[in-house]
């Protein structure tokens, strides 16, 4: 009768046979890669890939908007209600003031 050590020795040989057939399948894929791109000419801007001056910019659907501000703060700070609160209005809260004190 086999007994878990065994099994998980055995195991634990298989996942390292597995890896190394994986390295050395990936090498090879890579080197395939390699070859047909230097044969096409084909560049990592071509790909979609970061290049020199940063990633390739993708168009969006809608140009963002800039958020309303929906809170003023005593010195006239702005807050949109989004994101983290600023400590301004932290400090308010922390003093017994509400948000709303300082709705737009």
């Amino acid at each position: 009768m086999t007994t878990y050590l065994e099994l998980k020795a055995k195991a634990e040989k298989m996942l390292a046979d597995a890896e190394e057939l994986r390295v050395k399948e990936v090498a090879a894929v890579i080197a395939e890669i390699k070859e047909k791109i230097s044969q096409f000419g084909i560049s990592a801007k071509d790909l979609g890939f970061p290049t020199s001056s940063g990633y390739v910019k993708k168009s969006s659907a809608a140009p963002a908007t800039p958020s309303v501000a929906k809170f003023v703060g005593p010195n006239g700070e702005h807050w949109s209600g989004m994101g983290r609160q600023p400590q301004w209005i932290k400090d308010a809260i922390a003093s017994g003031k509400t948000k709303e004190d300082f709705a737009v």
